[in-house]
């Protein structure tokens, strides 16, 4: 077992301002690890453990995006319970690929998936595209199957996994961003509860560390929704868009070890 020596007073102060930072960016874009990530390193929690403690704390950072996105559900169960169950079975194959096989050599084709989540989002799907996938059966096995990777992804990984379900739930092009950032609030909080789960039962997690890390995600998830609610669209998409490549040039650096 690797023992690892953290100074706790120090670790709070850079995890909870952290998490809050990071809860925001997880409910608007997707984008927690970006910041709640490296904080896991910064304290010395090696990298596969800090994967882990990182999602068993996202969890909180969905149930406070949950609580604040409930003007935006109230007319979407039909399709919360489409998105979510899909999910939730990505979650498990992901955890415990990750418990099975580490994440080293899948991160070398992360920045790869990122890049094509902010594309996708920079490039909407044409009018006649939206609508042959509503009459193809085939088209919608696809999309139903590609919501699966993702949440397999999320499990496994995680690093922006929010960005890549917001850019596929908007390939339906049937709601508004409120709505599909929602969707993708509730989806990937309980997958990632379900992935901590696994993580807690066959894993090692920080759990002092959880704790400020959670409680900012949680207040950080809680305040994202408010934000989305004001700013137009095509800014929020361009955000994340910006966001994302940014977040991929950053992982492709660190992956191959350019710096």
């Amino acid at each position: 077992m690797i023992i690892i020596h953290i100074d706790m007073v120090n670790a709070i102060m850079i995890l909870f301002p952290a998490g809050i930072v990071a809860g925001i960016m997880s409910s608007t874009t997707g984008m927690a690890s970006l910041v709640s990530y490296p904080a896991l390193l910064a304290v010395g929690v090696p990298p596969v453990f800090a994967n882990m403690t990182n999602t068993v704390s996202l969890v909180l950072a969905g149930a406070g995006a949950t609580v604040s996105s409930r003007r935006e559900l109230r007319h979407h169960a039909k399709d919360l319970l489409k998105v979510l169950p899909l999910t939730l079975i990505g979650s498990v194959i992901g955890a415990i690929l990750l418990l099975e096989q580490p994440a080293d050599t899948f991160e070398k084709v992360v920045p790869f998936f990122v890049l094509a989540a902010g594309l996708l989002l920079a490039f909407p799907p044409s009018a006649s595209s939206l609508e042959l996938r509503r009459v193809s059966k085939i088209r919608s096995i696809g999309f139903d199957a590609m919501i699966i990777v993702v949440g397999a992804y999320t499990g496994y990984f995680g690093a922006a996994g929010g960005v890549m379900l917001l850019a596929l739930l908007s390939r339906s092009g049937k709601y508004e961003f409120t709505t599909y950032n929602a969707l993708k609030n509730v989806s990937l909080g309980a997958s990632n509860l379900l992935a901590a789960i696994i993580y807690s039962l066959r894993s090692r997690v920080y759990w002092l560390l959880v704790i400020p890390l959670a409680i900012g995600f949680f207040i950080g998830g809680f305040i994202g929704p408010q934000i989305v609610r004001h700013i137009p669209e095509r800014i929020m998409k361009g955000i994340v868009v910006i966001g994302a490549i940014g977040l991929s040039i950053w992982l492709f650096v660190d992956a191959y070890g350019l710096v």
